[in-house]
This record gives structure tokens, sequence and C-alpha cells, in this order.
């Protein structure tokens, strides 16, 4: 087995590009996975796996290496790479080299007949985006489509603040108008959160094909969304501020939506 201890590694040199630069993931349609938890659910949602790396200090080569298939290249490295390479400060010793994912639309499959979508156009912060990520999963959203995409979903942050649901989410970008024409086509009623010509968010029934439509606290939404919406939507507030984080509101109407259609049942 290949074994790996200087920093000054080309190898090395490669994987830090990769980390630090979105345009090289694109390039090279690689992108770095590190953590157990995070590996297991990339393995789960069937990503396909370059390279292993792994530091033997931390993990032994049993623990991980068996769930993935002998084509894998697998690397020991030494506690100096480890510490390069490593994002995080708690990665359990090992980290996956792993092949992108085609985001299209036209990769969209629902497997039912009335989705649940959420909708982001223009979230830039990835810690935003990685919430808006786990808020989805957590309410099993039938996809997730990320409109006018201000940040490469493969960014270790997003991965890190997910806590791997860039992996257990059905996920598509593109601008806003190819994510409304879908939208469209399908016959999928559109709800965006604006508080221009809006309806309170639990006045709306959530019960048919539903994409919830949330955009950024500095901006909202474009007019291109409030123009093409079923219903503009927004969740009363009862302080002295006007706005919420944008996870936040996605998940109060996405829960409701969610008691809507339990309670149909």
């Amino acid at each position: 087995m290949k074994e790996i201890t200087s920093i000054q590694n080309p190898y090395v040199k490669n994987l830090l590009k990769l980390q630090e630069k979105a345009r090289e993931r694109r390039k090279q349609e690689l992108f770095i996975i590190e953590g157990k938890r995070e590996i297991s659910l990339a393995i789960s949602a069937n990503y396909e796996f370059d390279t292993i790396l792994f530091y033997p200090d931390l993990i032994s080569e049993n623990e991980i290496l068996h769930l993935f298939n002998e084509n894998v290249n697998r690397i020991i490295i030494s506690k100096e790479v480890y510490q390069k390479l490593a994002y995080r400060g708690s990665t359990e010793g090992v980290i996956a080299i792993t092949k992108a994912k085609d985001f299209s639309l036209k990769n969209i499959l629902f497997q039912t007949t009335n989705p649940l979508i959420l909708v982001a156009e223009g979230v830039e912060k990835p810690g935003n985006i990685g919430a808006l990520l786990r808020t989805a999963d957590a309410a099993n959203v039938d996809a997730v489509f990320i409109a006018n995409p201000k940040s490469d979903l493969y960014n270790a942050n997003i991965i890190r603040s997910s806590v791997g649901c860039v992996f257990t989410n059905q996920i598509a970008t593109g601008t806003s108008e190819d994510v409304i024409a879908f939208l469209q086509e399908k016959n999928i009623n559109i709800y965006a959160a604006t508080l221009q010509n809006s309806n309170e968010y639990h006045q709306e029934k959530y019960t048919e094909s539903t994409a919830i439509v949330v955009g950024t606290e500095a901006t909202g939404l474009t007019d291109l969304w409030r123009e093409a919406a079923t219903q503009n939507i927004k969740i009363p507030m009862q302080g002295q501020i006007d706005s919420m984080n944008v996870s936040v509101s996605a998940a109060i109407i996405l829960f409701e939506a969610k008691r809507q259609r339990n309670f149909k049942k």
C-alpha cells in the first residue's frame, strides 16, 4: 500500500488545491470528504470514490476501508500530511477523494406524485446553505434546488455545516429562469417567501406538488420568483425585526407543509 509522509508531495499539493478552489474541483471533477459519518452518507448516496487516505494512529485500515471496493486507491498518510489536509480538527483520521455528481435539473427524479421541494435563490454563505440542507433532510423533502448558486456545493464549509446532508438530499442547481421553467413544466405550485403581495404562510395549502422558495435575508427573492409564484407567502413577525435566518424561515414553512400532508393521510 502506498504511503505519503511529506506535505511537499505533489499529490498533497493537488489535494490542497481541491480543498481551496472551486475551479479545481470543477476541472478535476473531484472533491474531498472528511470523517466517517460524512463518508458513510456519501457511500449510501452511491458516490464513487477515487482514493482513500488514512492516518493509522487515528483509524485502522479495517474500520473504514472494507466499505470500499478494491478499485479505490488506498494511501497511508503521516501525521504531518493528515494535519495539513484535515479541514476540521476531529475527522477521525480518514479523508476521501470523491467523484463529483452532476447537479443538472434533468437528473431529478421524483418518487411521488406530489413532491415537496425546497428552492433557495442566491444564498451565498456556506453555513446558510449547509443549514438549509440539514433542514431539507429533516423534513425529508423530495428535492432541493439551488437557484443562481453563489457557492460550490462541494465547498468544505458546506459539507461540514450540512453534516453530510449534501449527500442525503436530491439536489439540482440552475438559473432562476431554468428552475422556474422546470417547476412550471411539472405543474408544481410555487410559494415564494417574500413580503410583497403575500398571504401568511399558514393560510395556504401545500398538500399538492409544492415548491417552497426562499431567498437571502439581505435582498430577498428576485422579481422573477414573485411574478412566477402561485402565491407569495410570509411569516408574520411579532418582534421588532422583519426577517429571520433563511434556514429558520424555510424550516417553519416546510414543517407546516409536512403537518398538512401528515394530517391529510
